[in-house]
């Protein structure tokens, strides 16, 4: 199913979450693409609290994953592949066992691994446009 939804400020935010994953129940992997800055951390940061986060939620560009647990005691898998630069590195941190582990994943810079990734993935598109307004394709 492809939708869109705007974002026109930060106030926003919770609400693309919550439609985010009323919208896409059936799903628990989503790769983030974007340009740098765009908001996509912002946004895994709304979503991460919506599921009930409890742990800080922040970018794991050097860590490449970031491991959040809920107020439930589920697991979010929150990975930053910006730093790739082979797919193959992917296995090296067990991607395999994030994607296989039935938990919530949210990967930014996906399409440095896209030769490895299953077509189940849901694929969101996040862009600004020109008055700041942040548009979110699902596709």
């Amino acid at each position: 199913m492809k939708s869109q939804y705007q974002i026109k400020s930060l106030a926003g935010l919770d609400d693309a979450a919550k439609w985010l994953l009323e919208t896409y129940n059936d799903k628990k992997q989503f790769a983030f693409y974007g340009a740098m800055g765009v908001g996509k951390t912002t946004f895994i940061k709304a979503i991460c609290k919506r599921l009930g986060a409890v742990d800080v939620v922040n970018s794991p560009t050097f860590a490449i994953v970031n491991e959040y647990q809920t107020e439930k005691g589920q697991w979010l898998y929150h990975l930053d592949l910006y730093r790739i630069e082979d797919p193959s590195e992917a296995y090296d941190f067990g991607i395999e066992e994030y994607l296989g582990s039935n938990n919530y994943c949210f990967m930014e810079w996906p399409e440095k691994i896209e030769s490895i990734l299953d077509e189940t993935i849901q694929k969101i598109y996040v862009t600004e446009l020109e008055d700041g307004t942040r548009h979110i394709e699902v596709a």
